[in-house]
């Protein structure tokens, strides 16, 4: 009876996607699993362990394992310690694209055009305050100028540059 009410409930209210959702291929399935997976000695470059965590603030580093938890790791200047269950939805950053035209593009790869075209800086205008027409001649003259423009929204761009600016001031330029 629980499990019918939890399936109406889902039909009634279905999860919305973004341009910054993650494609949960076999892929991005296989590295969760292998999050979880105490026993998994796998290395993990660092576009695996950099994470996103549904209805938390920024981005995370993966520091280690818990039972059924992550122990994750803000990489913002506090580098706040915390943790993420199994019922966070925990997105790697190297399963997530951006929609174009044809084919969708990795977000690493759009990060590295934003870091070739800026030399390594943070953007010049705030993501909060900057208006559409700035954020979508960003994405046409710097990030990725064959951008879908009916599917990305101005909150997707708004995110990526968010993101962009603390992978910069974290350190990470590659």
């Amino acid at each position: 009876l629980k499990r019918q009410a939890m399936e109406a409930r889902a039909e009634k209210f279905p999860q919305k996607t973004s341009a910054l959702s993650a494609r949960y291929s076999n892929k991005s399935r296989k590295f969760a699993a292998s999050i979880f997976n105490r026993n998994n000695k796998q290395q993990t470059n660092m576009q695996e362990t950099i994470l996103a965590i549904s209805g938390k603030a920024g981005l995370f580093k993966l520091v280690g394992r818990g039972n059924n938890t992550l122990i994750v790791e803000t990489i913002d200047e506090t580098h706040r310690r915390t943790t993420a269950g199994a019922r966070d939805r925990v997105t790697s950053l190297a399963d997530v694209t951006m929609y174009t035209e044809a084919d969708d593009v990795p977000l690493m790869q759009v990060f590295q055009n934003i870091c070739d075209a800026l030399k390594g800086e943070p953007t010049s205008f705030g993501y909060k305050t900057a208006s559409e027409a700035e954020l979508t001649k960003f994405m046409d003259e710097v990030a990725l100028p064959a951008w879908d423009r009916d599917r990305v929204r101005v909150s997707a761009i708004r995110k990526l540059v968010q993101w962009y600016n603390l992978l910069v001031q974290a350190g990470y330029k590659e």
